[in-house]
């Protein structure tokens, strides 16, 4: 041992955690057990230790007995291991003389056996005791934090946190991959329940982002690489050309009148292809930038060379127009980043049998979004595709959500949206409206209510899965109809609604390059594909990428109101990383030993962090102390045992597995 018996002066401490680890382990006899090993001067139960009386416990024995090591049996390390750390810190103990055991999640929440799980954390306890004997002192080091951050994605989530910094005085660099800020959000005509204008919301915040000093706005622009750590991150933008110098551009948008193309022609992406637009265009008339973008995919100077070029005549003095304009590579460094990535909606052609792409008459809810608005392709008249209007309407629920045959979770937005859809189409048409349902979920502030609304204003709701969409008829009031078919389960029999047009809610999932994103940024997805957070309940909006934070629904499905607040979250994070000027660095970390490394370079791919590399000259390799977290997969690999890691010496790991043997 690194101190002899004598002069270890060891204190245990035994957590009740209430009734999560008290109801299955007999906290007191553990206690008893350790009073009597080697060492302990000190050894007691207490109901809560991570309260402020339990961490007083430990102040006082330590001052009173002459305690050197702690060992604290209780819950995760994950949840409180920084609390006891700081405790054994304002008792006047280096932190890393303290060692926690898991007896919550490791023994009590695994047993129910109180004999054999009192069993088990004597031994785990007697383990921790041996091994702490050999722990050393270390210190954390400090890293110095760029005052500047990076927020990826200009939809609501990445407006509202890059706002946010830049109000607090921080540099903020924005990235969107499409040609205007604003996401999903700038699609919609009205939100739910107010049925407040979205555009109304969103384009002030919009011209803000614009019009702020301390905003870097990139617009069709991409993250492409990214190296550091937190604190220091340098990251590469690429900015794809436009074809529009937009510091040379006043936004009148004559060069799209002057168009050779005297008619829209093409399939207009933001209106999902129900309208057409130029091969110069602006994807909404409240774009921001307002700047147009020249699609080299129809512009036909790109194609064949032989444009007139009126686009560019238009535009006179100013020469904005320039068809040479090529990729821009910026390199900035940065604090923190505020990823705000989004979704994408769920591709309805996975349940054919819904009709999509079949039958002209089945939208998806994101279609009716733009015929219901003032600025979509029909101008807020909702039509069918052969100019009738629609005097029967099928909404069908969770299209793409809670279904193993597609994705498993609910979107949480399908049902309000789905309600929203139904007012406003009942309200531009008069049509008889139908929802067809699962289950009606309306937990947030005023959604019951709203529900209310539409039950008052006469729109009907069919509890059951629709199971198909089809054009069959049975008899003549089903002649040129779409025929659902579905089991009402709250009448208890299967029934067939004729309608004129049928609209599939669906679902929110992640974005199609998520999976590159999350190794682009060194990140994580939970099963789903969305990016993981931290700690569901203590850090939702952090990441286990020091310095990265989540906003929005690149981290889950959820609602505006409910995706502005994480926002706010992630950017109020950020700013407190930045304002701290620096960032501690835990030393649990791993180091070669220069002398044995054989220079074999196993450990370099390894490295999940990218905190390894080779030095040639040495012919050694080396790890950036700040860059590796400490998961010890070099240490395991290192053929040579040439790598260690603080907290984790081979003495240590060697005392606690003879402490767990030695009562076998």
């Amino acid at each position: 041992m690194s101190e002899s018996n004598g002069n270890l002066r060891i204190g245990v401490y035994v957590c009740h955690c209430g009734a999560n680890i008290g109801s299955i382990v007999d906290c007191k006899a553990v206690a008893e057990y350790a009073a009597g090993l080697p060492g302990v001067a000190v050894a007691r139960d207490y109901k809560y230790m991570c309260s402020d009386p339990g961490q007083d416990l430990i102040r006082q024995d330590v001052q009173q007995h002459g305690l050197n090591r702690i060992v604290i049996a209780s819950c995760s390390p994950h949840l409180h291991e920084h609390t006891f750390r700081t405790a054994t810190e304002k008792a006047g103990l280096n932190p890393f003389y303290m060692h926690m055991v898991n007896i919550r999640e490791h023994d009590s929440w695994v047993h129910e056996d109180r004999a054999r799980a009192t069993e088990k954390a004597i031994d785990m306890v007697r383990a921790a005791v041996r091994r702490v004997a050999r722990q050393q002192a270390l210190s954390r080091g400090s890293v110095p934090i760029h005052p500047a951050v990076l927020v990826v994605g200009g939809g609501i989530a990445g407006i509202h946190a890059a706002l946010t910094l830049a109000n607090a005085g921080k540099k903020v660099y924005l990235v969107e991959k499409q040609p205007s800020i604003g996401g999903h959000m700038a699609m919609f005509d009205k939100t739910f329940p107010t049925l407040d204008c979205a555009a109304c919301i969103l384009t002030p915040k919009m011209s803000s982002v614009k019009a702020h000093p301390n905003i870097t706005l990139w617009t069709n622009a991409e993250v492409t690489k990214v190296d550091g750590y937190v604190g220091n991150f340098k990251v590469q933008v690429t900015r794809w050309p436009r074809f529009i110098e937009e510091d040379l551009c006043s936004g009148c948008l004559e060069c799209i009148e002057a168009c050779v193309y005297k008619e829209p022609k093409f399939a207009d992406e933001f209106n999902l292809g129900l309208g057409k637009r130029k091969p110069i265009y602006i994807p909404f008339p409240q774009a921001v930038p307002q700047v147009p973008i020249i699609d080299p995919e129809t512009c036909i100077q790109f194609k064949s060379g032989k444009c007139k070029k009126t686009c560019l005549a238009a535009c006179g003095e100013r020469k904005a127009v320039n068809f040479q304009q090529k990729e821009q590579v910026e390199e900035i460094e940065v604090g923190a980043v505020v990823l705000a990535t989004g979704f994408k909606t769920v591709d309805p052609l996975r349940t054919p049998y819904y009709g999509y792409g079949h039958y002209p008459n089945v939208y998806t809810s994101l279609e009716i979004e733009r015929l219901v608005n003032a600025s979509g392709p029909t101008a807020g008249e909702v039509v069918l595709r052969d100019g009738r209007k629609p005097k029967s309407i099928g909404i069908i629920h969770c299209v793409g959500s809670r279904d193993e045959a597609t994705n498993r979770w609910c979107s949480r937005v399908c049902c309000m949206y789905s309600l929203k859809l139904a007012h406003l189409l009942k309200e531009h048409t008069g049509a008889e409206v139908f929802n067809f349902y699962i289950d009606m979920r309306t937990p947030g502030k005023g959604f019951e209510e709203f529900y209310q609304k539409l039950l008052n204003e006469g729109v009907h709701f069919i509890r059951g899965r629709v199971a198909e969409v089809t054009d069959w008829a049975l008899d003549p009031t089903e002649e040129g109809k779409l025929v659902l078919r579905v089991e009402d389960t709250l009448l208890g029999v299967v029934r067939r609604i004729p309608v004129d047009m049928v609209v599939l809610s669906v679902g929110l999932e992640p974005q199609p390059d998520a999976q590159e994103v999350r190794r682009l940024f060194n990140i994580s997805c939970a099963t789903e594909g969305f990016f993981l957070e931290r700690h569901p309940k203590l850090a939702p909006v952090n990441t286990f990428t020091d310095g990265i934070f989540l906003a929005g629904c690149c981290q889950g499905p959820r609602d505006i109101p409910d995706t502005v607040a994480q926002a706010g979250a992630a950017a109020a994070e950020a700013l407190a990383l930045i304002d701290a000027g620096s960032v501690e660095v835990e030393p649990n970390t791993a180091y070669v030993l220069e002398e044995v490394c054989s220079g074999c370079r196993t450990c370099v791919p390894l490295c999940p962090y990218n905190a390894i590399s080779f030095d040639v000259q040495k012919n050694r390799a080396q790890i950036h102390p700040v860059l590796c977290k400490g998961c010890g997969t070099c240490v395991a690999a290192c053929p040579t045992g040439s790598i260690r890691q603080h907290l984790f010496e081979d003495e240590e790991i060697f005392e606690e597995i003879e402490g767990v043997l030695a009562n076998v």
